[in-house]
Protein backbone atom coordinates (compact mmCIF):
# COMPACT_ATOMS: atom_id res chain seq x y z
CA UNK A 1 0.00 0.00 0.00
CA UNK A 2 1.56 3.38 -1.35
CA UNK A 3 0.63 6.32 0.67
CA UNK A 4 0.04 10.32 -0.99
CA UNK A 5 -1.82 13.01 0.66
CA UNK A 6 -3.52 13.89 -2.79
CA UNK A 7 -4.66 11.62 -5.40
CA UNK A 8 -5.50 12.77 -8.64
CA UNK A 9 -7.66 10.88 -10.93
CA UNK A 10 -7.06 12.07 -14.60
CA UNK A 11 -4.34 14.06 -16.27
CA UNK A 12 -6.23 16.53 -18.20
CA UNK A 13 -6.55 20.20 -18.37
CA UNK A 14 -8.44 19.75 -14.97
CA UNK A 15 -6.17 17.50 -13.49
CA UNK A 16 -3.20 19.02 -14.29
CA UNK A 17 -4.02 22.74 -12.69
CA UNK A 18 -5.38 20.91 -9.13
CA UNK A 19 -1.90 19.45 -8.89
CA UNK A 20 -0.04 22.73 -9.47
CA UNK A 21 -2.58 24.23 -7.19
CA UNK A 22 -2.26 21.39 -4.65
CA UNK A 23 1.82 21.84 -4.61
CA UNK A 24 1.61 25.83 -4.78
CA UNK A 25 -0.45 25.42 -1.60
CA UNK A 26 2.02 23.69 0.01
CA UNK A 27 1.58 19.54 -0.36
CA UNK A 28 4.39 17.67 -1.56
CA UNK A 29 3.23 14.29 -1.73
CA UNK A 30 0.68 14.50 -5.10
CA UNK A 31 0.20 11.36 -7.40
CA UNK A 32 -1.86 12.40 -10.89
CA UNK A 33 -2.81 8.75 -12.15
CA UNK A 34 -3.56 9.26 -16.07
CA UNK A 35 -4.94 5.41 -18.35
CA UNK A 36 -4.22 7.72 -21.43
CA UNK A 37 -0.15 7.58 -23.10
CA UNK A 38 -0.01 10.61 -22.41
CA UNK A 39 -0.65 13.83 -19.96
CA UNK A 40 -2.90 16.80 -21.38
CA UNK A 41 -6.12 14.44 -22.00
CA UNK A 42 -8.66 15.98 -24.78
CA UNK A 43 -6.64 18.47 -25.48
CA UNK A 44 -3.71 16.51 -27.57
CA UNK A 45 -6.54 16.34 -30.36
CA UNK A 46 -7.75 19.71 -30.85
CA UNK A 47 -5.28 21.24 -32.50
CA UNK A 48 -7.47 24.32 -32.93
CA UNK A 49 -7.07 27.99 -31.36
CA UNK A 50 -8.80 29.41 -29.06
CA UNK A 51 -7.94 28.18 -26.23
CA UNK A 52 -5.86 29.95 -23.30
CA UNK A 53 -7.53 33.23 -23.52
CA UNK A 54 -9.06 33.61 -20.36
CA UNK A 55 -5.71 32.36 -18.68
CA UNK A 56 -3.08 33.06 -20.28
CA UNK A 57 -4.26 36.14 -22.00
CA UNK A 58 -2.85 34.83 -25.50
CA UNK A 59 -4.18 32.23 -28.22
CA UNK A 60 -3.21 28.86 -28.01
CA UNK A 61 -3.81 25.58 -29.81
CA UNK A 62 -5.03 22.64 -27.21
CA UNK A 63 -1.53 20.73 -26.95
CA UNK A 64 -0.32 24.17 -26.78
CA UNK A 65 -2.65 25.46 -23.61
CA UNK A 66 -1.82 21.34 -21.92
CA UNK A 67 1.96 22.15 -22.63
CA UNK A 68 1.66 25.16 -20.49
CA UNK A 69 0.20 22.92 -17.19
CA UNK A 70 2.10 20.36 -18.06
CA UNK A 71 5.63 22.12 -17.83
CA UNK A 72 4.31 23.17 -14.39
CA UNK A 73 3.70 19.95 -13.27
CA UNK A 74 7.40 18.87 -14.27
CA UNK A 75 8.87 21.75 -12.74
CA UNK A 76 7.37 21.45 -9.55
CA UNK A 77 8.20 17.61 -9.62
CA UNK A 78 4.66 16.29 -9.33
CA UNK A 79 4.48 12.49 -9.60
CA UNK A 80 2.41 10.67 -12.16
CA UNK A 81 1.94 7.25 -13.96
CA UNK A 82 0.74 7.05 -17.54
CA UNK A 83 -1.32 4.29 -18.91
CA UNK A 84 -2.57 3.56 -15.71
CA UNK A 85 -6.25 2.45 -15.37
CA UNK A 86 -8.42 3.22 -11.79
CA UNK A 87 -10.07 0.45 -11.06
CA UNK A 88 -11.99 1.52 -7.79
CA UNK A 89 -11.93 3.96 -5.15
CA UNK A 90 -13.23 3.44 -1.69
CA UNK A 91 -15.55 5.37 1.04
CA UNK A 92 -12.04 5.11 2.78
CA UNK A 93 -9.92 6.68 0.05
CA UNK A 94 -8.02 4.22 -1.11
CA UNK A 95 -7.63 4.02 -4.69
CA UNK A 96 -6.97 0.82 -6.88
CA UNK A 97 -5.78 1.34 -10.05
CA UNK A 98 -3.50 -1.13 -12.57
CA UNK A 99 -1.18 -0.63 -15.19
CA UNK A 100 1.48 -2.91 -17.03
CA UNK A 101 5.01 -1.77 -15.15
CA UNK A 102 3.39 -2.40 -11.78
CA UNK A 103 -0.03 -4.76 -12.03
CA UNK A 104 -2.17 -4.26 -9.18
CA UNK A 105 -1.65 -0.71 -7.50
CA UNK A 106 -3.05 0.10 -3.77
CA UNK A 107 -2.69 3.65 -3.00
CA UNK A 108 -4.00 5.17 -0.30
CA UNK A 109 -5.21 8.98 0.15
CA UNK A 110 -5.70 11.93 2.58
CA UNK A 111 -7.79 13.60 -0.39
CA UNK A 112 -8.89 12.61 -3.61
CA UNK A 113 -9.49 14.87 -6.55
CA UNK A 114 -11.85 13.63 -9.61
CA UNK A 115 -10.78 14.92 -12.46
CA UNK A 116 -12.08 12.23 -14.83
CA UNK A 117 -13.59 14.65 -17.50
CA UNK A 118 -16.26 13.96 -20.27
CA UNK A 119 -17.71 11.42 -22.58
CA UNK A 120 -19.52 11.60 -25.73
CA UNK A 121 -23.34 10.30 -25.89
CA UNK A 122 -23.18 7.35 -28.30
CA UNK A 123 -25.63 6.51 -31.46
CA UNK A 124 -27.42 3.90 -28.92
CA UNK A 125 -28.53 6.49 -26.63
CA UNK A 126 -30.33 7.76 -29.52
CA UNK A 127 -32.55 5.51 -30.80
CA UNK A 128 -32.32 6.40 -34.67
CA UNK A 129 -33.73 3.68 -36.60
CA UNK A 130 -32.09 2.22 -39.41
CA UNK A 131 -28.90 -0.78 -39.76
CA UNK A 132 -25.84 -0.16 -38.03
CA UNK A 133 -23.19 0.39 -41.18
CA UNK A 134 -19.54 1.48 -41.52
CA UNK A 135 -18.53 5.45 -41.15
CA UNK A 136 -20.88 6.27 -38.19
CA UNK A 137 -18.69 8.21 -35.63
CA UNK A 138 -18.54 10.58 -32.66
CA UNK A 139 -17.45 13.79 -33.61
CA UNK A 140 -14.71 13.23 -31.07
CA UNK A 141 -13.55 10.07 -32.64
CA UNK A 142 -13.17 12.00 -35.88
CA UNK A 143 -11.46 14.62 -34.35
CA UNK A 144 -8.71 11.96 -32.76
CA UNK A 145 -8.49 10.46 -36.60
CA UNK A 146 -8.06 13.50 -38.81
CA UNK A 147 -5.42 15.38 -35.90
CA UNK A 148 -3.52 12.59 -33.98
CA UNK A 149 -3.76 9.19 -36.39
CA UNK A 150 -3.19 10.96 -39.99
CA UNK A 151 -6.88 9.53 -41.08
CA UNK A 152 -10.08 10.41 -42.88
CA UNK A 153 -13.45 9.23 -41.84
CA UNK A 154 -15.27 9.96 -44.70
CA UNK A 155 -15.57 12.79 -47.75
CA UNK A 156 -19.25 13.28 -48.05
CA UNK A 157 -20.11 13.98 -43.97
CA UNK A 158 -23.66 14.98 -42.41
CA UNK A 159 -22.82 15.75 -38.70
CA UNK A 160 -25.74 15.62 -36.10
CA UNK A 161 -25.64 17.46 -33.24
CA UNK A 162 -24.28 21.34 -33.14
CA UNK A 163 -22.90 20.80 -30.00
CA UNK A 164 -18.65 22.46 -30.18
CA UNK A 165 -16.80 19.24 -31.12
CA UNK A 166 -19.33 19.03 -33.83
CA UNK A 167 -19.10 22.28 -35.35
CA UNK A 168 -14.96 22.29 -35.07
CA UNK A 169 -15.20 19.13 -37.29
CA UNK A 170 -17.41 20.73 -39.90
CA UNK A 171 -14.40 23.09 -40.53
CA UNK A 172 -11.64 20.86 -39.92
CA UNK A 173 -13.16 18.66 -42.46
CA UNK A 174 -13.71 21.05 -45.17
CA UNK A 175 -9.80 21.96 -44.71
CA UNK A 176 -9.17 18.31 -45.44
CA UNK A 177 -11.00 18.31 -48.50
CA UNK A 178 -14.42 16.76 -47.32
CA UNK A 179 -17.57 18.35 -48.39
CA UNK A 180 -19.91 18.80 -45.11
CA UNK A 181 -23.66 18.82 -46.09
CA UNK A 182 -25.36 19.89 -43.52
CA UNK A 183 -25.38 20.05 -40.01
CA UNK A 184 -28.98 19.27 -38.22
CA UNK A 185 -29.56 20.27 -35.02
CA UNK A 186 -32.91 18.67 -32.42
CA UNK A 187 -33.07 21.92 -30.88
CA UNK A 188 -34.51 25.39 -32.15
CA UNK A 189 -30.95 26.19 -30.58
CA UNK A 190 -27.55 25.46 -31.29
CA UNK A 191 -25.87 23.61 -28.64
CA UNK A 192 -22.56 25.49 -29.35
CA UNK A 193 -20.48 28.92 -28.85
CA UNK A 194 -21.62 31.50 -30.74
CA UNK A 195 -18.47 32.26 -32.21
CA UNK A 196 -17.44 28.07 -33.21
CA UNK A 197 -21.16 28.87 -35.61
CA UNK A 198 -19.81 31.60 -37.23
CA UNK A 199 -16.16 30.81 -37.81
CA UNK A 200 -16.73 26.86 -38.65
CA UNK A 201 -20.36 26.91 -40.10
CA UNK A 202 -21.01 30.69 -41.74
CA UNK A 203 -17.42 31.49 -42.92
CA UNK A 204 -17.47 27.68 -44.94
CA UNK A 205 -21.53 28.36 -46.47
CA UNK A 206 -22.10 25.00 -43.81
CA UNK A 207 -25.78 25.06 -43.27
CA UNK A 208 -27.30 24.85 -39.93
CA UNK A 209 -30.81 23.44 -39.58
CA UNK A 210 -32.18 23.70 -36.44
CA UNK A 211 -35.20 21.82 -35.18
CA UNK A 212 -34.01 19.03 -37.15
CA UNK A 213 -33.08 15.25 -36.41
CA UNK A 214 -31.87 12.18 -38.41
CA UNK A 215 -34.99 9.72 -38.87
CA UNK A 216 -33.25 7.02 -41.04
CA UNK A 217 -29.83 5.94 -41.85
CA UNK A 218 -30.24 4.00 -45.06
CA UNK A 219 -26.89 1.61 -45.94
CA UNK A 220 -26.09 -1.88 -45.19
CA UNK A 221 -22.22 -2.46 -45.39
CA UNK A 222 -21.40 1.37 -45.43
CA UNK A 223 -23.48 4.28 -44.83
CA UNK A 224 -25.20 5.35 -48.17
CA UNK A 225 -27.74 7.98 -47.12
CA UNK A 226 -29.27 10.02 -43.98
CA UNK A 227 -32.69 11.26 -44.37
CA UNK A 228 -33.63 14.29 -42.14
CA UNK A 229 -36.54 15.58 -40.65
CA UNK A 230 -38.15 18.68 -38.97
CA UNK A 231 -39.07 18.22 -35.40
CA UNK A 232 -42.07 19.75 -33.35
CA UNK A 233 -42.20 21.20 -30.07
CA UNK A 234 -42.34 17.82 -28.55
CA UNK A 235 -39.26 16.37 -30.28
CA UNK A 236 -41.42 14.20 -32.86
CA UNK A 237 -40.49 14.20 -36.86
CA UNK A 238 -43.15 16.28 -38.45
CA UNK A 239 -44.14 13.88 -41.66
CA UNK A 240 -43.50 15.51 -45.16
CA UNK A 241 -40.43 17.53 -43.89
CA UNK A 242 -37.90 14.31 -45.10
CA UNK A 243 -35.09 15.39 -46.67
CA UNK A 244 -32.14 12.38 -48.00
CA UNK A 245 -28.91 13.72 -47.99
CA UNK A 246 -26.31 11.40 -49.75
CA UNK A 247 -23.34 11.33 -47.50
CA UNK A 248 -20.26 8.03 -46.80
CA UNK A 249 -20.07 9.19 -43.05
CA UNK A 250 -21.97 10.78 -40.37
CA UNK A 251 -20.81 12.27 -37.03
CA UNK A 252 -22.71 12.69 -33.75
CA UNK A 253 -22.29 15.85 -31.63
CA UNK A 254 -25.51 15.32 -29.09
CA UNK A 255 -23.77 15.97 -25.95
CA UNK A 256 -21.18 14.99 -23.28
CA UNK A 257 -21.34 13.01 -20.10
CA UNK A 258 -20.17 13.35 -16.96
CA UNK A 259 -17.36 10.33 -16.52
CA UNK A 260 -18.52 9.34 -13.08
CA UNK A 261 -18.42 5.80 -12.77
CA UNK A 262 -15.82 5.52 -10.34
CA UNK A 263 -17.52 8.56 -8.70
CA UNK A 264 -21.00 6.70 -8.23
CA UNK A 265 -18.92 3.60 -6.94
CA UNK A 266 -17.32 5.13 -4.18
CA UNK A 267 -20.92 6.85 -2.72
CA UNK A 268 -20.73 10.04 -4.55
CA UNK A 269 -23.83 11.66 -4.89
CA UNK A 270 -24.70 12.71 -8.37
CA UNK A 271 -26.03 15.36 -9.54
CA UNK A 272 -29.81 14.50 -11.81
CA UNK A 273 -29.25 17.68 -14.23
CA UNK A 274 -25.73 18.03 -14.93
CA UNK A 275 -24.72 14.09 -14.08
CA UNK A 276 -21.33 15.44 -11.67
CA UNK A 277 -21.49 15.72 -8.21
CA UNK A 278 -23.25 17.52 -6.17
CA UNK A 279 -20.63 19.66 -4.74
CA UNK A 280 -20.49 22.30 -1.62
CA UNK A 281 -18.61 25.62 -1.73
CA UNK A 282 -14.83 24.18 -1.70
CA UNK A 283 -15.82 21.44 -4.53
CA UNK A 284 -16.05 19.03 -2.25
CA UNK A 285 -18.50 16.31 -2.47
CA UNK A 286 -20.78 14.27 -0.34
CA UNK A 287 -17.51 12.62 0.98
CA UNK A 288 -15.56 14.43 2.89
CA UNK A 289 -11.78 15.15 1.71
CA UNK A 290 -13.29 14.38 -2.34
CA UNK A 291 -13.29 16.93 -4.62
CA UNK A 292 -14.35 17.42 -8.42
CA UNK A 293 -13.45 19.69 -10.78
CA UNK A 294 -14.00 19.85 -14.84
CA UNK A 295 -16.11 18.24 -16.98
CA UNK A 296 -16.23 15.06 -14.52
CA UNK A 297 -18.57 18.23 -11.75
CA UNK A 298 -20.45 19.58 -15.35
CA UNK A 299 -19.46 20.22 -18.84
CA UNK A 300 -17.58 23.26 -19.40
CA UNK A 301 -17.76 25.21 -22.95
CA UNK A 302 -14.07 26.89 -22.37
CA UNK A 303 -11.23 24.90 -21.09
CA UNK A 304 -10.24 28.16 -18.79
CA UNK A 305 -12.67 27.98 -17.00
CA UNK A 306 -11.79 23.82 -16.10
CA UNK A 307 -8.42 25.25 -15.09
CA UNK A 308 -9.67 27.95 -12.79
CA UNK A 309 -12.07 25.64 -11.30
CA UNK A 310 -9.61 23.26 -10.68
CA UNK A 311 -7.07 25.34 -8.78
CA UNK A 312 -9.60 26.22 -6.47
CA UNK A 313 -10.66 22.51 -6.01
CA UNK A 314 -6.91 21.80 -5.74
CA UNK A 315 -6.10 24.71 -2.75
CA UNK A 316 -9.03 23.45 -0.73
CA UNK A 317 -8.03 19.93 -0.87
CA UNK A 318 -4.21 21.29 0.43
CA UNK A 319 -6.08 22.79 2.91
CA UNK A 320 -8.24 19.89 3.87
CA UNK A 321 -4.79 17.88 3.78
CA UNK A 322 -3.27 20.59 6.11
CA UNK A 323 -6.13 20.74 8.66
CA UNK A 324 -5.96 24.10 7.89
CA UNK A 325 -9.73 24.12 6.66
CA UNK A 326 -12.66 25.43 8.49
CA UNK A 327 -15.02 22.77 9.81
CA UNK A 328 -17.34 25.05 8.78
CA UNK A 329 -20.19 27.01 10.82
CA UNK A 330 -22.93 24.29 10.74
CA UNK A 331 -24.97 26.60 8.93
CA UNK A 332 -25.43 25.54 4.97
CA UNK A 333 -26.86 27.74 2.69
CA UNK A 334 -28.89 25.50 -0.18
CA UNK A 335 -28.76 27.17 -3.96
CA UNK A 336 -31.63 26.91 -5.77
CA UNK A 337 -32.37 26.84 -9.49
CA UNK A 338 -35.41 28.43 -10.88
CA UNK A 339 -36.96 30.34 -13.86
CA UNK A 340 -34.82 29.15 -16.87
CA UNK A 341 -31.98 27.98 -14.41
CA UNK A 342 -30.86 24.22 -14.94
CA UNK A 343 -28.64 23.80 -11.96
CA UNK A 344 -25.75 25.57 -10.48
CA UNK A 345 -22.68 24.43 -9.43
CA UNK A 346 -21.84 24.74 -6.30
CA UNK A 347 -25.26 23.26 -4.25
CA UNK A 348 -24.70 24.48 -1.02
CA UNK A 349 -21.92 27.24 0.89
CA UNK A 350 -20.66 27.19 4.53
CA UNK A 351 -20.01 30.81 4.88
CA UNK A 352 -17.30 29.86 7.14
CA UNK A 353 -15.27 27.74 4.88
CA UNK A 354 -15.90 29.88 1.67
CA UNK A 355 -13.14 32.09 0.62
CA UNK A 356 -13.92 36.04 0.27
CA UNK A 357 -15.86 35.72 -3.31
CA UNK A 358 -17.28 32.62 -4.69
CA UNK A 359 -17.78 32.19 -8.15
CA UNK A 360 -21.45 30.25 -9.17
CA UNK A 361 -21.82 28.71 -12.40
CA UNK A 362 -24.59 27.91 -14.71
CA UNK A 363 -26.22 27.11 -17.80
CA UNK A 364 -29.87 28.46 -18.79
CA UNK A 365 -32.34 26.02 -20.85
CA UNK A 366 -33.15 27.99 -23.50
CA UNK A 367 -31.80 31.21 -25.34
CA UNK A 368 -32.67 34.73 -23.53
CA UNK A 369 -32.53 37.97 -24.74
CA UNK A 370 -32.39 41.32 -22.68
CA UNK A 371 -32.89 39.19 -19.38
CA UNK A 372 -31.45 39.78 -15.68
CA UNK A 373 -29.64 37.30 -13.53
CA UNK A 374 -31.24 37.58 -10.59
CA UNK A 375 -30.11 36.33 -6.69
CA UNK A 376 -32.61 36.10 -4.03
CA UNK A 377 -31.71 36.21 -0.34
CA UNK A 378 -34.42 34.06 1.41
CA UNK A 379 -36.66 36.39 -0.99
CA UNK A 380 -34.88 39.43 -1.04
CA UNK A 381 -33.35 40.06 -4.24
CA UNK A 382 -29.50 40.76 -4.10
CA UNK A 383 -28.51 40.34 -7.19
CA UNK A 384 -29.55 41.68 -10.26
CA UNK A 385 -27.62 41.86 -13.56
CA UNK A 386 -28.19 42.57 -17.14
CA UNK A 387 -27.55 40.21 -19.93
CA UNK A 388 -28.49 40.84 -23.11
CA UNK A 389 -28.40 37.61 -24.39
CA UNK A 390 -27.77 34.43 -23.16
CA UNK A 391 -27.86 30.87 -24.31
CA UNK A 392 -27.43 26.88 -22.80
CA UNK A 393 -23.93 26.76 -25.12
CA UNK A 394 -23.02 29.18 -23.09
CA UNK A 395 -21.95 28.64 -19.35
CA UNK A 396 -22.62 31.67 -17.41
CA UNK A 397 -21.82 32.93 -13.60
CA UNK A 398 -22.63 35.25 -10.96
CA UNK A 399 -20.32 36.11 -8.16
CA UNK A 400 -21.02 35.70 -3.95
CA UNK A 401 -19.34 37.49 -1.62
CA UNK A 402 -18.51 35.94 1.69
CA UNK A 403 -19.24 40.28 2.95
CA UNK A 404 -22.51 39.95 1.19
CA UNK A 405 -23.83 36.81 2.87
CA UNK A 406 -22.66 37.41 6.31
CA UNK A 407 -25.13 40.40 6.23
CA UNK A 408 -27.79 38.08 6.52
CA UNK A 409 -27.13 35.64 9.03
CA UNK A 410 -30.27 33.48 9.38
CA UNK A 411 -29.91 33.24 5.37
CA UNK A 412 -30.75 29.26 4.42
CA UNK A 413 -31.29 29.44 0.37
CA UNK A 414 -30.53 31.49 -2.23
CA UNK A 415 -33.04 31.22 -5.27
CA UNK A 416 -30.70 32.06 -9.08
CA UNK A 417 -33.42 32.34 -11.65
CA UNK A 418 -33.99 34.50 -15.45
CA UNK A 419 -36.02 37.22 -15.06
CA UNK A 420 -37.55 39.57 -17.96
CA UNK A 421 -36.26 43.02 -18.53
Amino acid sequence: MKNYDIVIIGGGPAGLAAAVSAKRNGIDSILILERDKELGGILNQCIHNGFGLHMFREELTGPEYAQRFIDQVNALGIAYCLNTMVMDISHEKVVTAMNRTDGLLEIRAKAVILAMGCRERSRGALNIPGYRPAGIYSAGTAQRLVNMEGLMPGREIVILGSGDIGLIMARRMTLEGAKVKVVAELMPYSGGLKRNIVQCLDDYGIPLKLSHTVVDINGKERIESVTLAEVDATGKPVPGTEEEYSCDTLLLSVGLIPENELSSGMGVQLNNVTSGPDVNESLETNIEGVFACGNVLHVHDLVDFVSEEAKTAGKNAAAYVKGERSAGGGREIRLKPMDGVRYTVPISIDTARMSEDLTVRFRVGAVFRDCYVSAYFDGERAVHTKRRIMAPGEMEEIRLTKEQLLKYPDLKAITVKIEEA
